[in-house]
């Protein structure tokens, strides 16, 4: 079955940096277009950034180009994201999911970001 396992996270101040990790397993990872989502305590989920089955081409949200960078290592079937500059409004529950920013799906906990001084 499908199966991701997030890790990561944790409590850092703004301005801060983490790398996100997303061990995928049960499907053919390379052939996938993979993304990154985000939730918020009380909102909806978000699309932040997106990654072609080659990693050559990447998307972001708005709120975060420039500031985060999404990758992948295909051999290992892992999705990354760095988060640098981080901000208050970052904090939320990551997410990796299979698909684009309009067809997505997660099948993972996630891991807990939360900026903070």
């Amino acid at each position: 079955q499908v199966q991701f396992v997030e890790s990561g996270g944790g409590l850092v101040q703004p301005g801060g940096s983490l790398r996100l990790s997303c061990a995928a397993s049960g499907f053919t990872f390379s052939n996938n277009y993979m993304s990154w989502v985000r939730q918020a305590p009380g909102k909806g989920p978000e699309w932040v950034s997106g990654i072609s089955r080659g990693g050559t081409l990447t998307t972001y949200a708005d709120s975060v180009k420039g500031r985060f960078t999404i990758s992948r290592d295909n051999a290992k079937n892992t999705l990354y994201l760095q988060m640098n500059n981080l901000k208050p409004e970052d904090t939320a529950l990551y997410l990796c999911a299979r698909g684009p920013r309009n067809d997505w799906r997660s099948w993972g906990q996630g891991t807990q970001v939360t900026v903070s001084s």
